[in-house]
């Protein structure tokens, strides 16, 4: 059976193909695009996708989007209803979009397997988004059993879960909800020092080395309700994102010094601290989580996704912690990794198909399951645009002229 998996329209989109509960292919749109981050729906992955496993038109099952789009636009609306009449021009700007594309998500799925000579309609499936974050997480893992937590900006309304893992099946047990958000409040300080939401946080996180941890009391005795169990409230009054274009506001700023960072302007001393600071703050999150989800599910293993995921420091702190005794971590945990964990929830949660594990394997076959090209494919490419190239490899190749 072919499952096709899909992610599209806010970052990361990608595709996946998952055959008989095995991962054949998989691939993000920008990878073709050459736009990073492409957010468009994946047409060039899910081609890629379909091809590299040689799914004929007749063949492909089942497609899986990594979310539920109308549980999605339910909560955009009730948010800016209860922010008005704050809001209207971000109102404004969504809602043609998700008139115009976003709410018409499977006619766009059926259109574009048509236009690739998929005529047979398979059928459609939508996950929670954070189910399919974790069953990205744990479905290829090498774990029979094992704890599952998610950390990102937001789904439809869920922002960090945490759930269980047992063979082939997958329990959210506990989640936190919009707008209180660790991945929104990380991005949130992202652009307050000046790097673009959803692509800079990485430079957040290598630009906290450099600072000192100054403004953490700042941040937990203002910015946060932070409770034992890693749950907490944030103080919206210091956040622009429900009812502004930013993510800040004014009040924001006067807590930190100053207005926001200018990208591209000079980065002081003040960035390096806050990015130290929400580090500190980020980790201490993520660990009280951890501890949580342990007590909660009694497995000794741990599997993560969602985009906070990718916050290697602090998946270097939780191992080091060694609140559990081993974590296993999706390779693509932001969003692009929702289009595999779709296709995986399809197979083992609606289908309910068996799983294997053996407890030191995963199934992700080394994660390199986008487009290859060996030599042979370069040096045609090179010689028939006439590209001077010579091949670089052992000693038998290592004179030989391609062009």
């Amino acid at each position: 059976m072919n499952i096709l998996g899909i992610s599209a329209f806010y970052h990361d989109s990608a595709a996946a193909l998952v055959r008989d509960g095995e991962i054949v292919a998989a691939a993000q749109e920008e990878r073709f695009s050459r736009k990073k981050h492409d957010e468009r729906f994946p047409v060039n992955a899910l081609r890629y996708c379909l091809a590299e496993g040689g799914v004929r038109p007749d063949e492909l099952d089942a497609v899986a989007f990594y979310d539920k789009p109308v549980s999605k636009f339910v909560r955009i609306l009730e948010t800016y209803f209860g922010v008005a009449p704050k809001g209207l021009s971000s109102f404004m700007l969504a809602l043609p979009i998700w008139l115009k594309q976003k709410l018409w998500i499977p006619l766009e799925i059926e259109t574009c397997l048509e236009r690739e000579g998929f005529t047979r309609r398979p059928r459609l499936y939508f996950p929670e988004h954070h189910e399919s974050h974790a069953a990205s997480a744990f479905f290829p893992s090498p774990f029979q059993e094992a704890a599952i937590l998610t950390l990102d900006g937001v789904g439809e309304w869920a922002t960090s879960t945490i759930g269980v893992g047992q063979g082939p099946e997958l329990r959210i047990l506990k989640e936190l909800r919009f707008p209180h958000s660790l991945g929104l409040l990380y991005s949130a300080f992202t652009y307050f020092t000046g790097f673009r939401v959803n692509s800079g946080e990485y430079k957040l996180m290598g630009l906290a080395p450099y600072g000192e941890p100054v403004y953490v009391d700042k941040i937990l005795n203002n910015l946060l309700d932070l409770k034992a169990d890693g749950s907490f409230r944030m103080n919206m009054d210091y956040f622009g994102y429900l009812d502004g274009l930013t993510m800040t506001n004014d009040r924001f700023s006067r807590l930190f010094d100053g207005p926001p960072r200018k990208a591209e302007a000079e980065i002081t001393q003040r960035e390096m601290d806050l990015a130290r600071s929400i580090q500190v703050v980020t980790e201490e999150i993520v660990l009280r989580m951890a501890r949580t989800a342990r007590a909660l599910t009694g497995q000794k293993n741990l599997c993560l996704a969602g985009g906070v995921a990718l916050n290697c420091v602090a998946n270097g702190r939780l191992l080091r912690e060694k609140i559990f005794d081993r974590i296993w971590i999706q390779p693509a945990a932001g969003d692009a990794g929702g289009a595999l964990g779709a296709a995986l929830a399809v197979w083992h949660l609606a289908l309910r198909k068996p799983r294997q594990a053996d407890g030191v394997h995963d199934r992700m076959r080394g994660s390199y399951l986008g487009p290859a090209f060996d030599d042979a494919d370069v040096g045609a490419y090179l010689r028939a645009r006439g590209y001077p190239a010579e091949a670089i490899g052992d000693s038998a190749r290592r004179a030989q002229r391609i062009a």
